[in-house]
């Protein structure tokens, strides 16, 4: 394939992608490639960053190897994410199904469903060993984030997470218990200054009344790190309010998740042009490169933005690419302190046309 030596004006065919010079900027912000076999190989060709997530107490350890076997290619991330919190204990239990009827209170009028249910739910772990075997993954990746964590209104509870495909129960896992265990691993990421990697799914309210809370809670130690708001489905209004309140939340899409949305190219044009970033969201390492590359391609269409064929060390303000902007991102997300910065930084005109 040939790649001329200049920057393209126009979005190139889905199907392809720039040269490894361009890629290596590219970072993937949020994906989960330990949930299928990686190939030694596929890490190795592997031409852009990925951020490795975890999400549940077996995943942690999967994505410390990875980090461990591939530092310069591997951001990891280490926490619960909400699907998984109905596994962990806010308080101390008698037994396995005395702590999920505590759960699901609407155990007896689904008894039949809740037996099911049980033979496939683990043992419950307490909240206070979670917090500790992120804090030690933490302290062991000093370039580590916390995620995935969140709040999700829309999940059910399968019968079997590792059956395709699962079937559902009626169960819901207690928002106000979500909350808790997602509010204990912020705190966590303030007392030690790592940046998140949030899931949020019918929770834009619940989402923009936590920011405000942990920023009045944590002060300082809160505006010194960085918050990602994964595959983001706010409405632009919702975004933009929370853009200008807290200068220390970016957004990332995805096509698995964002494509299918009438407001994703809406949601992209009123984000601030240094708030946005890309992911993958991929449980495949295969395909994280080229359906980062699509969003990435979706974003500069939307912005306006050229898109690199080649790379030049040095390029005019005026005159850099959709990569080049993304990656500046990715470095002051990575950066965090964003102590003081009480301006808003608003989208253009073109960018809101």
């Amino acid at each position: 394939m040939c790649y001329e030596h200049e920057i393209s004006d126009t979005i190139s065919h889905r199907d392809t992608l720039p040269p490894p010079s361009v890629l290596r900027h590219v970072v993937d912000v949020h994906c989960h490639p330990t949930d299928s076999e990686i190939p030694v190989k596929s890490m190795d060709n592997l031409p852009i960053i990925i951020g490795a997530m975890s999400t549940f107490q077996a995943d942690q350890g999967l994505v410390r190897d990875l980090a461990t076997a591939f530092p310069d290619k591997v951001v990891p991330s280490f926490g619960y994410h909400p699907w998984f919190t109905h596994w962990i204990a806010l308080v101390p239990y008698e037994s396995k199904e005395n702590h999920y009827r505590r759960i699901f209170k609407d155990a007896d009028e689904h008894l039949e469903a809740f037996q099911k249910l049980l033979v496939h739910l683990p043992e419950p772990v307490t909240l206070r060993t979670v917090l500790e075997d992120v804090r030690q993954s933490l302290i062991a990746f000093p370039s580590a984030m916390i995620g995935e964590v969140g709040i999700d209104r829309a999940f059910r509870v399968p019968y079997d997470y590792f059956s395709s495909p699962g079937e559902l129960t009626p169960f819901t896992v207690p928002f106000e218990h979500q909350l808790a265990i997602l509010e204990a691993q912020l705190d966590l990421a303030a007392e030690l200054g790592r940046n998140i990697s949030m899931h949020s799914v019918r929770s834009q309210m619940a989402t923009v009344e936590l920011l405000d809370r942990m920023a009045d809670k944590h002060g300082e130690h809160w505006m010194k790190i960085s918050i990602d708001i994964h595959s983001c489905g706010f409405s632009p209004q919702t975004w933009l309010s929370i853009e200008k309140r807290h200068p220390n939340v970016f957004l990332s899409l995805s096509t698995a998740i964002n494509s299918g949305s009438p407001n994703h190219r809406a949601l992209i044009a009123a984000c601030s042009s240094r708030r946005i970033l890309v992911e993958s969201d991929c449980h495949k390492i295969e395909d994280c490169t080229q359906r980062t590359w699509d969003m990435v391609l979706i974003v500069a269409e939307v912005k306006g933005w050229p898109v690199e064929s080649s790379w030049e060390e040095v390029v005019d303000e005026s005159q850099q690419g959709v990569v080049r902007h993304l990656e500046n991102n990715w470095k002051e997300f990575v950066q965090g302190n964003h102590v003081g910065l009480s301006k808003i930084i608003k989208p253009t005109t073109r960018e809101r046309q």
